[in-house]
């Protein structure tokens, strides 16, 4: 007998859940998508105005026991589909007065303790980190890739300064046997056991494995872009990010879109390109301190929102922008390969 998830009792601390009412509380009286729904905790805090709906979707498909009891409670202002940010635009059932698009990049508590999902440090066993509807997981990079393709990633997805020695290490012990999660662990902590840091010392390398294997750099590049393309004029993205290469692909999106920029300072404004975004403020917003003492996971995150101004939808300075991280992503696309000839 399967247990009733009851909404009062799921826990769950939703970033900057008071900022992003706030901001998107003018717009109430319409549709809102609730891109990464996890838990629900901002559906549930805009489903509050009767005057609002909710179509959420998330990759996750654990999140499918809470979207059932959303559905149950909040009948025709409540819709679920299992989906990634880019497939936004594919949705089965048709969104209309959408209003706002919601982006909360983080991962919440519960998917990170959960054993399944390999994301923690203290795992056991084989490497995973699949969030769902993926292609293959940490353990066909860790295991499969060559070495510079190993450092690579470590070096760009993580920002590990170690990655020469880290990567060095993993080729060297897997010519005995396959790393599982405590065996990548413990050759991180020998590399750095002298190093001092105020994070865990497999922090970066997790975050660079967790990128690869969900595609996270192009499931945000494209998920912003149909953003775009699906929001009307007058319409709102929000987006909440938690690492630095998150935040630069958003800062980038946002703020080269809503200016108009010059070659020069000497020469005449340029007008022919029109502007994409109004920002209302240019510096992201962040937890407060009383926040990231309730919720120290909160601590790295930052939110930044804009406005739709005009239907035009030229992306290609966006995407050369971020084109050497999606070179890196593309390594995952050479594991699918192999898996796929082993397959047939």
């Amino acid at each position: 007998m399967n247990a009733t998830i009851k909404l009062e009792n799921v826990k769950h601390f939703p970033v900057l859940l008071d900022e992003v009412i706030s901001i998107i509380s003018p717009l109430y009286g319409g549709t809102f998508i609730d891109c990464t729904f996890g838990q629900g905790g901002y559906s549930k805090k805009i489903l509050e105005s009767s005057r609002n709906k909710i179509f959420a979707i998330d990759r996750d498909l654990s999140s499918l026991k809470i979207a059932k009891q959303f559905k149950k409670k909040f009948k025709n202002r409540f819709e679920f589909e299992n989906k990634r940010f880019s497939e936004i635009l594919n949705t089965e059932k048709k969104i209309n007065n959408l209003k706002g698009i919601i982006f909360d990049l983080g991962y919440s508590t519960t998917q990170i303790k959960d054993p399944k999902k390999g994301l923690s440090f203290n795992t056991k066993g084989k490497l995973n980190m699949q969030m769902g509807l993926n292609n293959f997981s940490a353990d066909d990079i860790i295991n499969k890739l060559d070495q510079r393709e190993i450092y690579n990633i470590f070096k760009i997805f993580g920002e590990e300064n170690y990655s020469k020695i880290i990567t060095k290490k993993i080729i060297d012990f897997r010519k005995n046997k396959n790393l599982e999660t405590e065996d990548l662990v413990n050759i991180i902590n020998n590399v750095k056991k002298n190093k001092f840091s105020k994070i865990h010392n497999s922090t970066k390398v997790f975050q660079a494995l967790r990128i690869i294997v969900n595609n996270e750099i192009s499931e945000l590049i494209y998920g912003l872009i149909n953003s775009f393309k699906l929001l009307p004029i007058g319409g709102m993205v929000v987006i909440i990010t938690f690492h630095s290469i998150e935040d630069r692909i958003v800062k980038f999106f946002l703020k080269n879109y809503s200016e108009n920029k010059n070659l020069s300072r000497y020469l005449p404004l340029r007008t022919e390109k029109k502007n994409l975004f109004k920002l209302v403020q240019k510096k992201p917003i962040i937890p407060s301190e009383n926040e990231r003492k309730i919720n120290p996971a909160s601590r790295s995150a930052k939110l930044r929102y804009g406005f739709k101004l005009n239907n035009n939808s030229d992306f290609s300075e966006f995407l050369k922008k971020f084109s050497y991280l999606l070179d890196v992503e593309a390594l995952g696309k050479k594991i699918w390969e192999k898996l796929y000839y082993l397959l047939c």
